[in-house]
């Protein structure tokens, strides 16, 4: 039987896989290189009409009452050159962005799909910055490199090795200035980007840090604008915002003398400079003619115009490398492990087996608590602020794996049920309300899909809900945004509790669902909840303990361990923690 860690991959990973940008291309491999080679075949076309005007100077001047036919050939020659340049660039970019679509959609239907299959723990560990990189930022990059990137930098070697094929042709010394020029400008690209997937990654990790603290601050915008901007929320945002500036500072200090090398050097004054200097000292000794010297200022003045796309194209590949290198460790985190044997529990009672659970592999959060919760029966968890409850409830559907221990329905491990079958068991019903952006009866209807409008309809009267719903504009066809809209928190729980209710799952589990309500919505919350626990399986996790007075059996835990059972009556008598707890609660003295 196979188990989770908590351990999480993307955190151990080494900053990049060379080899995860052609991983990820593979499929469209064969697209690419049409793409290059239309690219190449683009540039070289490109470049034939400074050639022909380079040709047609050297005629003219070096015999004025030359051939008109040899120039007006090579006016000919420019303007295909010219033609077929353009025809191939848009054939290029077509088969690119083609691959781009392609390639995109695919990869984000993987992420997506992938994304499905993790335990839901693992999203609260990383929060949702990294998810919201990978599924944007990363994917831009990589859509740099397959739409632009690739054509630039097969385009501009394919200029470079042309314009110096033929520069050689004209004069080699010259050819050599233009070259050292260029080299020179290589040199110092390469200085400046030494630390450059170092200062990337922090840079992202950075961003990362921003998106959540933007979500942490948009979802707390009512508690920060009450509170001022002194507190956590901001302080976090800000610490984010510092730590962005402070990464970028930290580049910009360390390449600022190198870059602007680069670019001076990769300049149209560079060249002319050097070009004019050089002819000047080569035709004083009768080694160049003018002819010559106009073909090089033709030709070479205008090579950096090619050649500093290419720089950018460069860092391109590097970003969509360590994009791909993001989104391959993304796709290798080990999925939910489904069962190599499935098995199918009759009974839907739930038996936890000296359960212990600890997040950072140090630290239990839950520890071996063994307990059994009946069929029909309702049982409790309570205890103090981080005594485990809701880790112990997101054991059993599995948002984590037990670190020891088993937990069964019917006799069954958890770990033994498909993943799908073990959720369609139950009705989970938390304190955090969670709607779509649909409509009224789509939210509902995600408790069983395909569900018709009358069942819909009953699971709403069920809930205490349908009144509600019909005094909306639009009725169940309102349409919600993620907060609920219209509707209070009383109302979007009940909601959810109409979902749980059309779901008809035999097991519910209830975290804290009355917790943040008042009285009135408490109350009409409870109604609502009785419907759904009838004949079920029921496992509340409360903090207002005169909700649980009621239930079967109290499951009271204390830093992870279960430190007393029995029903509420028993547990008073003990005068014990659950006696203490009751007591400050209803404010009597102990």
């Amino acid at each position: 039987m196979s188990t989770t860690t908590d351990a999480d991959p993307e955190q151990s990973a080494g900053l990049a896989k060379p080899g995860a940008l052609a991983r990820l291309f593979a499929p469209i491999r064969p697209y690419l290189i049409v793409c290059g080679t239309l690219s190449a075949l683009s540039a070289a076309a490109g470049i034939v009409p400074y050639i022909a005007a380079a040709e047609i100077a050297r005629i003219m001047l070096d015999d004025p009452a030359g051939s008109a036919a040899a120039v007006w050939t090579w006016v000919g020659v420019g303007a295909a050159g010219a033609a077929l340049w353009l025809v191939l660039l848009v054939q290029s970019s077509r088969v690119g962005h083609y691959a781009d679509a392609a390639i995109l959609h695919s990869l984000r239907t993987r992420i997506v799909r992938h994304l499905g299959a993790l335990p839901l723990g693992w999203f609260r560990s990383v929060g949702s910055g990294r998810v919201k990189r990978a599924m944007t930022g990363d994917l831009e990059e990589m859509h740099e490199v397959i739409a632009h990137a690739l054509g630039q930098l097969t385009g501009a070697v394919t200029v470079m090795a042309v314009a110096a094929g033929y520069l050689f042709f004209v004069d080699v010394p010259m050819a050599l200035v233009v070259l050292a020029v260029l080299g020179l400008m290589g040199i110092s690209y390469r200085v400046s980007m030494r630390s450059m997937t170092a200062h990337v990654n922090r840079l992202i990790t950075a961003e990362g840090r921003i998106s959540a603290a933007s979500v942490e601050y948009a979802d707390g915008i009512q508690v920060v604008k009450a509170f001022g901007t002194g507190g956590q929320v901001m302080r976090r945002f800000d610490d984010a915002v510092d730590e962005y500036a402070e990464a970028f500072a930290a580049w910009v200090s360390e390449v600022r003398y190198s870059s602007a090398m680069t670019r001076l050097l990769g300049s149209e004054m560079a060249v002319l400079t050097a070009v004019t200097a050089a002819g000047s000292v080569f035709i004083a000794h009768g080694s160049l003619t003018v002819a010559g010297l106009v073909a090089f200022l033709v030709v070479a003045v205008g090579l950096p115009a090619s050649v500093l796309p290419a720089v950018s194209a460069a860092q391109g590949v590097r970003k969509g490398r360590m994009g791909a290198a993001n989104i391959e460790r993304l796709l290798s985190r080990p999925p939910l492990p489904e069962p190599d044997r499935p098995q199918v529990p009759a009974r839907h009672d739930v038996e936890l087996d000296h359960v212990s659970f600890t997040y950072d592999g140090k630290t239990r959060a839950v520890e071996d608590v063994s307990a059994v919760c009946p069929m029909g029966r309702v049982t409790a968890i309570v205890g103090p602020s981080g005594a485990g409850k809701t880790t112990l409830a997101s054991l059993l559907p599995r948002f984590y794996d037990v670190t020891s221990g088993s937990i069964r329905i019917g006799g069954v491990d958890v770990r033994s049920i498909p993943s799908a079958e073990l959720l369609r068991s139950m009705s989970l019903v938390f304190q955090d309300v969670a709607l779509l952006r649909d409509s009224v009866a789509e939210n509902i209807r995600i408790g069983r899909p395909g569900a018709d409008d009358a069942a819909v309809r009953r699971a709403a009267e069920a809930a205490h809900v349908h009144d509600v719903i019909e005094r909306l504009p639009d009725g169940y066809d309102t349409l919600l945004d993620a907060g609920g809209g219209r509707l209070s928190g009383g109302e979007r729980q009940r909601l959810t509790i109409a979902r749980a209710i059309l779901s008809g799952a035999p097991i519910v589990v209830l975290d804290e669902a009355t917790a943040a309500l008042d009285p009135d919505s408490e109350a009409a919350v409870q109604d609502a909840l009785a419907t759904l626990a009838t004949g079920k399986t029921v496992i509340v996790i409360a903090h207002r303990l005169h909700t649980i007075a009621g239930a079967d059996q109290i499951l009271v835990l204390d830093r992870g361990r279960l430190v007393e059972r029995g029903a509420h009556d028993e547990l008073l008598a003990r005068d014990g923690l659950y006696a203490r707890m009751w007591a400050a609660q209803e404010g009597v003295l102990a």
